[in-house]
């Protein structure tokens, strides 16, 4: 499975960019999956709900099925988090899988960038950036793109990984 990543800081444009290239890259054929880091306490499941009650009882897995989707919730109670790897076995193959984060993990990374962040480029002291995504001029020897520029950008992943979709 071949993965990419989109890294930069909080309000960087990171999401809006990978919305967009999802989007892209499914529009070309490609089937891509996605993985976001979150550094805070997250929660799919609402208290209330069937499945909270059975992870609140103490079930390490729940699996929610529905006829329009299913969902498997691991409880790690106490237990340190899974690195990507492990995460990456749990997804189902596809053409491209797009991780949001994971900044020191060594996968292959776009940086997102807005000037109103006010933070130095990532990319100045990360080699598994290979490229920036910015809504001004950087100073960088990478290849640059406008945020905006998703085909642009798109175009960039899928060559770095040797992907051919329909352009």
């Amino acid at each position: 499975m071949k993965v990419y990543g989109i890294t930069g800081w909080k309000n960087a444009g990171k999401t809006g960019l990978m919305e967009r290239l999802v989007a892209e890259m499914a529009a070309r054929g490609l089937t891509v999956s996605t993985v976001k880091h979150a550094h805070h306490d997250t929660d799919v499941d609402q208290p209330g709900t069937d499945s909270f009650r059975h992870r609140s009882a103490g079930a390490g897995q729940v699996m929610l099925a529905s006829p329009n989707r299913w969902a498997l919730m691991t409880e790690l109670r106490g237990a340190s988090e899974p690195p990507l790897d492990a995460l990456l076995a749990q997804l189902a193959p596809v053409d491209l899988v797009l991780i949001e984060g994971y900044k020191t993990a060594p996968h292959p990374k776009i940086e997102a960038c807005r000037a109103a962040t006010g933070k130095a480029l990532l990319a100045s002291r990360d080699a598994t950036v290979r490229a920036v995504a910015s809504d001004t001029p950087q100073d960088t020897p990478l290849p640059r793109y406008d945020l905006d520029d998703t085909a642009g950008i798109a175009d960039f992943i899928l060559s770095e990984l040797g992907i051919r979709g329909a352009s």
